[in-house]
């Protein structure tokens, strides 16, 4: 298999009347989504779209939005999904990188992206009258016979530690090898109804997306107004009697810090696939007492090397200030440890403390037009000096605990030097998220004044955890500053914002 569009081919065949993907408003079966798709993979060839070039696509996620990006796989080019909340800056700034031609919107931030785009050469096109688009099949199998398993298939954007947005490119190839596993290994099938909470233009969703074209489960799109009342949330996963979680752990813990178990529990969920940040063990706590047979995974993994690259299915209650591990790779990726001299850090060592490295298929193709930064992270295996094989330096620690699992310690920029000593942002969080009356932590560092600021939510006052911590950690852990919030601000991509949080306790970064 080369295309990912052999995988909604198959399955629409085998189940073509089978919901394929739905939210409280629309539907498409199957078959309506191959033709649907089919429909503006025409529309876009007809009107000059090229192999191999982007379209990107101005608009929220819904059943058409996804037959309009697999229409753009049609064309023979790849998608990129574009968040509609960012500043018009950014999203000009994302285009230009791309260098596209046509733009794809649908009818709700249509007028939005004509007066965006105005005076432009990106031509605006709203996926509605595409989807109509009569279909020359020979024309698209004529594309389909050039194309390969290493062209490109989306290009996300993200910030990173920088700020500016960078394209990370991934190809077929990848997808195809990483979806394979992922399913065998959690066992989705048909019969799975997966509740969508990741946008398109986040890296989760395609787990998603790429899980039901396989399998012909059906996929239920979560409005994103849901994840701000527990009570729409929780009826929309009973209604749908969704059985498939794969979520970011900030949106896990709106649940469980909101009360969502106490208004409705949906029964229905078999298994919770968790990613993005560390979950708290407090906030899975909640989770397992409410859906006990259920069955829990921590997922690991950045953008760059295909979703996730290990995982961990929770096998015991942890307390908090433990920190649960990322466990051990997928199978066909290969995943190390490197200490600061480039040497393999063994995993019978559980005391030292190494940057985590990733090889094999599921590496993307590199940041779209940034040789410069590809070429920084994606580098020659320093411990193979005999063919060339690629690894991706991720920048996250890591170190083995004793049953040789991978447990995540921080990032190496949040790896700080204070007082002399060197400190672990991660481990200050860990301890705080295991006092009573905290819900969630973030910690920061003020390089300018040398001062170590918590920021946290919860019951508990500041006093009082700084007395707590007093306790948990050395003196020199222990945070010049907290601040008491009434929530915790998240990327888009739900993650917690340390930009914002910097903004917040006054800290220039």
């Amino acid at each position: 298999m080369d295309n990912v569009l052999e995988l909604l081919e198959t399955t629409a065949r085998r189940l073509p009347n089978k919901t394929a993907v739905a939210d409280p408003n629309s539907s498409l079966t199957f078959a309506d989504l191959r033709r649907a798709a089919q429909s503006v993979g025409a529309w876009l060839v007809a009107n000059g779209t090229q192999p191999r070039r982007a379209v990107p696509l101005y608009l929220e996620k819904s059943p058409l939005a996804l037959a309009a990006m697999l229409g753009v796989v049609y064309a023979g080019a790849f998608y990129s999904v574009i968040d509609v909340r960012q500043p018009d800056g950014r999203i000009r700034h994302i285009c230009n990188t791309l260098q596209a031609d046509i733009v794809l919107t649908d009818s709700a931030n249509a007028a939005r992206a004509h007066e965006l785009f105005d005076g432009t050469s990106l031509r605006v096109a709203q996926i509605e009258d595409l989807a109509q688009t009569d279909v020359d099949d020979a024309t698209l199998a004529r594309i389909r016979e050039g194309a390969t398993d290493c062209d490109p298939l989306y290009v996300n954007f993200t910030s990173g530690s920088t700020g500016t947005p960078k394209g990370v490119v991934v190809c077929h190839r990848s997808v195809l090898d990483f979806i394979g596993v992922f399913v065998r290994t959690f066992g989705i099938s048909e019969q799975d109804r997966i509740a969508n909470q990741a946008p398109f233009d986040f890296d989760v969703s395609v787990k998603d997306i790429y899980s039901c074209l396989l399998t012909g489960a059906t996929m239920h799109l979560v409005p994103r107004a849901y994840f701000s009342n527990p009570t729409e949330l929780m009826d929309y996963l009973c209604a749908c009697e969704a059985t498939t979680l794969t979520w970011a752990v900030s949106a896990l813990c709106f649940v469980s810090i909101m009360g969502g178990f106490d208004y409705r529990t949906p029964t229905s969920i078999k298994r919770v696939l968790f990613s993005g940040e560390v979950m708290p063990p407090k906030q899975l706590a909640v989770w397992s007492r409410n859906l006990p047979g259920a069955t829990f995974v921590n997922l690991y993994g950045p953008t760059e090397i295909t979703c996730n690259c290990t995982y961990f299915v929770i096998d015991r209650a942890y307390e908090p200030g433990e920190t649960i591990p990322m466990g051990k790779p997928f199978a066909n990726e290969t995943v190390f440890l490197l200490n600061e001299k480039d040497e393999l850090v063994d995993d019978a060592n559980t005391d030292e403390t190494g940057e985590v490295c990733v090889a094999g298929t599921c590496l993307a193709l590199g940041y779209l037009g940034e040789p410069e930064r590809t070429a920084k992270a994606f580098v020659q295996n320093p411990l193979n000096e005999r063919w060339r094989q690629t690894v991706y330096r991720t920048g996250d620690l890591a170190r083995y605990n004793e049953h040789g699992d991978l447990v995540f310690v921080s990032r190496k920029d949040n790896q700080i030097k204070h007082l002399g000593q060197r400190i672990e942002l991660g481990d200050i969080e860990a301890a705080a998220q295991g006092v009573n009356g905290v819900e969630q932590a973030c910690c920061l560092y003020d390089r300018q004044r040398k001062r170590l600021v918590l920021c946290y939510v919860g019951t508990t006052e500041r006093k009082d955890l700084k007395s707590r911590l007093r306790v948990l950690l050395p003196s020199y852990m222990v945070p010049n500053k907290t601040k008491q919030l009434d929530k915790m601000p998240l990327t888009k991509n739900g993650k917690v914002d340390r930009n914002v949080l910097a903004t917040l306790a006054r800290i220039k970064r």
